[in-house]
Parts: structure tokens; sequence; C-alpha cells
């Protein structure tokens, strides 16, 4: 049984600074602690592909440009004028997104802290992430649709290159943030996932970010995620602090 943060109802008064300040998730500190994944072959498919199924807990990515104890940041992100104006007019102060339970979206959601649990079979690879219960689901083998409706996680489809399972998001609304210090992306943000499960208890993950508004060319994000196969997904809810119902546009509920 995993005992942390994770499954606590969270509201939404944790704002960008307390998470900043908070203590790292369970599953990061074990890592720096010395936590061993599993080891062993990794399992495959009835097809003979690589299965990515279990519960993983993502490197925590607060600062994409920052080094970590599994993970390579970019120091110097290759801006445009606007990217370069967009970063330097954000200020945090005045609130983050995720603080209004709003989506993460992709880039925030494999960022972590929380953990996720993959659920895949031969025409689906389905992530269920614990924040706030979103789950993304990716078909395996079809093309992108020939005008997708822009969404937070956008819209994704896999195909397999040898054992390498390649995401391929397009369609994102342009409203989230690559981290939780708020590097900016844009609505033209295109994103490819290299996921290869190279052992037991270790997916080796590398994100390219394709966002010409914003960088004046791709740039990637190598991290590794790990396996914790004693979890389980739990509970997790911000919608306390809905913004309608501050407001005043719908009416209160019994509180339970």
């Amino acid at each position: 049984m995993r005992l942390s943060f994770y499954g606590a109802i969270v509201t939404a008064a944790v704002t960008l600074g307390i998470m900043t300040l908070a203590p790292a998730p369970a599953g990061a500190q074990d890592q720096r602690k010395g936590y061993k994944a599993p080891t062993g072959p990794a399992p495959k498919m009835p097809d003979g592909k690589p299965d990515f199924s279990g519960v993983w807990q993502p490197p925590r990515m607060a600062d994409v440009t920052q080094d970590t104890f599994c993970c390579k940041g970019v120091p110097q992100l290759p801006y445009t004028a606007y990217g370069k104006e967009r970063w330097e007019a954000y200020d945090a102060s005045k609130g983050d997104y995720a603080g209004s339970c709003l989506p993460f979206g992709l880039l925030r959601s494999v960022g972590g802290p929380h953990p996720v649990q993959v659920m895949q079979s031969a025409k689906y690879f389905a992530e269920l992430w614990e924040q706030n219960t979103w789950f993304h689901v990716t078909p395996i083998g079809k093309p992108h649709s020939k005008d997708p409706s822009p969404t937070w996680f956008g819209e994704s489809v896999a195909r397999w290159e040898g054992d390498n399972l390649i995401i391929d998001t397009i369609a994102f609304n342009g409203k989230t943030r690559i981290d939780t210090i708020g590097h900016p992306h844009s609505d033209q943000l295109h994103t490819i996932e290299k996921l290869n499960r190279s052992s037991l208890g270790i997916i080796d993950y590398v994100i390219t970010i394709d966002d010409p508004k914003v960088f004046t060319k791709p740039w990637d994000s190598v991290r590794k995620w790990f396996l914790h196969p004693d979890w389980e997904i739990m509970e997790y809810a911000c919608e306390e602090n809905n913004k309608d119902l501050q407001e005043g546009h719908i009416a209160p509920g019994i509180n339970p």
C-alpha cells in the first residue's frame, strides 16, 4: 500500500508556491534514497510487443531546464522572440491554472508528481492519471483526425517502431504550461513521446517538444519512469474550488 499525499483530496487552495515548497512525492523520495525498481526482462503482449501495463512513477519535472536524479534538463530553451516574451511576462504569483482545478494537460501530467496506471491492449494505450482522476486513451495504428478539436491533452495516436511505442500528439488548446514553473507553449504544440520498457521496472521516456510559435527548433526531454508494483491508484479530487461554484453560477450541493 502506498502511503503518501497522492490520494488525499486536495483543494485548489494549494497554490503554485505551496506546491513548489511541498515535500517531494513518496515515489521520488524513495528513488533518491536508493529505491530499486524491479529487475528482470520486460513483459510482452500476446502479439510480442512490449507490455507497459502497471503503476508507474513518472519523475517530478517542475522545471524542464534542470537536471534531476533520473532525468536530463535542457538548460537553454530555444525561444522565439514571442516565446521569450511569454516566458518573461509570466508571473506565477498571480495564480496558476492548476491551482484553479483546471486540467494539467499532457506536459504537466507527465512531469509528475503523481503516479499513472497504464492499461494496454493491441488497439489502445490508456493512461489513468491519479491527478484529478484524468485519463488519456491513445489508439494504436490509427491516423490523426482530419480536423481534431483542440483539448487540454491533445489528440494522440500511437505506432510501433520496433520495441518503441511512439505517441504523436497534436491539437492542444494552448491553455497549459510545460511545467510547474511555467515554461510556455502555444496551440501549435506538437509532441512525440517515445517509450521503451528497457527492463521490468524501467521505462526509458523521451518527449520531443515541437512548437514553432514558441521555439526555434524542436527539443527533447529525457526521463525515466519507475514501476511500483505494490502501489494502487488512489482517489484524487480538486473540484472543491470549482470556479462556477465560487462565483455563484451554480448552487452548492449537500456538504458530504
